[in-house]
């Protein structure tokens, strides 16, 4: 299971999940405490800001960022709960959620992940970057920027509610 949280929320939703690997996802220099219980080797910091498109002085998510996200979560074992998180829950956190989510079920319909998403988070706004790489990557033909954008912007809010995204569809 993979749960998403803002900063916020992180070490509330470790504790209530019992995660035992995280995401962050933040913009450099923004702070981040690994909670007590998540091990240093299981904690990915990936730092970028929310971006799309290149701009002066802030660091634009590229494929390194998304190929050690894939490789993290390649190493995962699911014994535990992975928790994603970014600023504020919405836009980064839910791409790589949804990156994950794709990479581990390649055989999952990537615009039925995409509807799940939004059921689980109606502010969830995926970064449309992470999404086209983690696409190219997986080898996904523009399926999974297709299902990201048929969804469209998610609700307005200054911080998502945190959410799970199961990796298997619920039967």
């Amino acid at each position: 299971m993979i749960h998403v949280c803002s900063l916020t929320r992180l070490h509330s939703t470790v504790a209530a999940t019992g995660a035992g690997r995280v995401v962050s996802l933040l913009s450099a220099g923004t702070a981040v405490e690994r909670p007590p219980s998540i091990a240093e080797a299981d904690h990915l910091h990936l730092s970028m800001h929310d971006i799309i498109d290149e701009q002066p002085d802030l660091v634009l998510p590229g494929r390194a960022h998304v190929e050690k996200l894939l490789e993290f979560a390649a190493g995962w074992d699911r014994t535990r709960p992975l928790v994603v998180h970014c600023f504020a829950g919405i836009s980064r956190s839910t791409a790589a959620a949804y990156i994950i989510a794709a990479a581990l079920s390649p055989e999952r319909d990537e615009t039925e992940l995409a509807q799940a998403l939004r059921k689980a988070s109606p502010s969830a706004t995926p970064n449309a970057r992470l999404v086209a790489i983690a696409d190219e990557l997986l080898g996904r033909d523009g399926r999974m920027v297709s299902a990201i954008t048929s969804i469209g912007r998610g609700a307005d809010a200054m911080e998502g509610i945190p959410f799970l995204l199961e990796i298997t569809p619920a039967a």
